[in-house]
């Protein structure tokens, strides 16, 4: 049972890491930005957001 709540908090997490990233590059977009990621920083940008979602969820 606790691995499922693991494995549904490590999901969680990086679904909303995910909408977070792309998000913030859509509202800087607007704002005339042009961001540009290579894989291997959007998986590092992706794996910390999810790192610090986690954290904030067990709070």
């Amino acid at each position: 049972m606790n691995y499922i709540n693991g494995l549904i908090n490590l999901v969680v997490s990086l679904v909303i890491s995910t909408i977070i990233i792309y998000g913030i590059n859509i509202i800087a977009g607007f704002a005339g930005a042009d961001y540009t990621f290579s894989h291997g920083e959007t998986f590092i940008v992706w794996i910390l957001m999810a790192i610090l979602i986690n954290n904030c969820l067990k709070k």
